[in-house]
Order: C-alpha cells, then structure tokens, then sequence
C-alpha cells in the first residue's frame, strides 16, 4: 500500500484555512485565556511508527483545557476500572458543558466523563487513590508524552479557580447527593490544575498516540493502558468528546476525538495516527472552529476515518 503523504495533506489544510475566514471568538471566561492571540494556527500529526508531520505554529505550547480529561479518565481506570461507571455514566450529554440542570435530574451522576461534572468525580477518585495527585498526574502526562518539562501553568489555574462559579456549584451539588468523597476544595484544586497543562500540537499528538496504539507508548511499546480500555476510551471520544457538538463532529470527522476551550482539537485514527490542532478562536459551541474544519479537510484529503 503507497504511504500518504501527509506533510502535503497537512499543507494543503493550512492554505484552506487561511482562505476560510471563519468566525469565533478566543475564550474570555477564563482570563488567562483571552490573552492568546486568535491568529494562532498549528497542527501536528504523529504516525504510530513514529512519523512525525506539521504546519504552522504546532511547536507553542497552550493550554490543553479539557483535553487533559482524556488523560485524567485513563490514569482513574488503571486505578480503579470498571468501578469508575458506578459514579458516571457513559452517555452523550446532548447539553452544555457545565449543565446544572442535567446533574441535578439525575441526581448527582454525570453523563460522562468529559462534561466538567464528570471529570470532577475523576478528580475526585484520583484524589482517593494517589497519594499525591497534582505530582502523580504530571509524572504520568509526562511519561505518556515522553517529554519532562510538561508542566503545569499556575497562572491559569488560578484564573480558573477565580472565576469558578459554575464548577463549584456543580461539585457542591455532586457533594450533596454522595458523589463527592473528598474535600470540594481539594478536588477543585486539582482539576484547575490538570485543565492548566500546556503542551504544543506535536506533544499533543504524541501523547495521545496512546490512543492510536492501543495503549502503547511510542518508541518503547510499553502497555500502559490495556487495549480493552483504550478502545473504551476511545469510543467515549467519539460520542462525548465534543460536548454537544459531538453528533456534528462524528458526522464531519469521522475520528474519535477532544477538544478544549484554550483552542485545542486532539483526535486519533486507530492503528494509523493521532492529530492535534490548535486554533484558539471558538464556535459557540466552545470548540475550535477552524481545529474542526482543519480535522474534516484532513479526513477529506486522506479519504479515510473509522467509518
């Protein structure tokens, strides 16, 4: 079979993207974030023997966001496995992001995992299990990546624990119906400090070639996620990777994906490659919107997903 060439795939999505003008706006909310600029453009895609192909600004690192809650539900079911879906559940939320009301209904279960509810009851087992969660998160995103001097960004984090209205009234709620363990305070610390990671496109995509390799890392081989769960996880990226926009972007993409609101959209073909793009300016759906369209002319191009 003819290898791709993926470095002229990659080139060609640039100059489209340049051509479309796409609307958004840079995430305000969190003001650390607002201080990006919107012209940012990168993307970084990584083989999973190891090729490596870019365009654009993928060497600057960003703020991962909600992406890291990808790698937070990987770490919690090598700790804890299927016991996980006892405290959230695995269905698209078909509502916003922070949805109250959503929580409230079902009485203090999330949805899923990539919903902020979700991720804070992950936070909240990882702080039960880790005896020094905020280290051994960092130590695992930087052995997954192959890179140690990810870090976490302080100034984010604070930014997000600042303006926090929403994620504590959410954990509060969870508190009340049991499905908080520990101290709101703690897990919440936690959490802000997990979505401040930053990393460039092509880290990016060489962390979650995990995903693409069935829970192997690159280079070494080493299994640190068992392929029964990497391909749940997966599938979780398919159908609730994207908040509500996640039936849009199953539909445009075809991949198993996430993305953030510091402008990144990470997704991962299976057995093939993973892609990272970042573009800070969101839809109002909160994800990227030229990172979406970048990710559907590369589908376009290659003339293959997972469909």
């Amino acid at each position: 079979m003819e290898r791709m060439d993926y470095q002229e795939i990659l080139d060609r999505v640039k100059i489209q993207i340049g051509e479309a003008r796409l609307g958004g706006e840079v995430a305000s909310y969190i003001p650390e974030l607002a201080k990006v600029s919107p012209k940012k453009f990168g993307m970084h895609l990584t083989c999973v023997d190891g090729r490596d192909y870019s365009v654009g600004d993928s060497e600057e690192r960003f703020s991962i966001q909600s992406i890291s809650k990808v790698l937070l539900l990987a770490r919690a079911l090598s700790e804890v496995g299927r016991e996980l879906w006892k405290r959230v559940h695995v269905e698209p939320s078909g509502d916003p992001f922070n949805s109250l009301v959503q929580l409230e209904c079902e009485r203090g279960i999330p949805r899923n995992p990539f919903i902020n509810a979700g991720a804070l009851v992950v936070c909240d087992l990882l702080v039960s299990q880790l005896d020094d969660p905020k280290s051994e998160f960092l130590r695992y995103v930087r052995q997954v990546a192959g890179e140690e001097t990810l870090c976490y960004d302080a100034g984010v984090a604070a930014s997000e624990q600042e303006h926090a209205y929403h994620n504590c009234a959410m954990i509060n709620l969870m508190k009340a119906f049991g499905n908080i363990e520990n101290d709101v305070e703690a897990v919440l610390d936690f959490y802000f400090h997990a979505c401040s990671i930053t990393m460039s496109c092509r880290e990016l995509a060489r962390t979650f070639a995990l995903f693409a390799n069935q829970g192997k890392l690159l280079g070494s081989g080493e299994q640190i996620l068992t392929a029964r769960r990497t391909k749940r996880t997966n599938a979780l990226m398919q159908t609730c990777g994207f908040y509500d926009e996640a039936g849009e972007f199953s539909f445009r993409v075809g991949l198993p994906g996430k993305s953030g609101v510091g402008g990144g959209v990470v997704a991962v073909h299976p057995s093939q490659f993973s892609v990272a793009v970042w573009s800070p300016r969101l839809n109002e759906k909160g994800n990227s919107a030229e990172g979406i369209l970048a990710l559907e002319l590369l589908t376009n191009f290659t003339g293959t997903s997972i469909f």
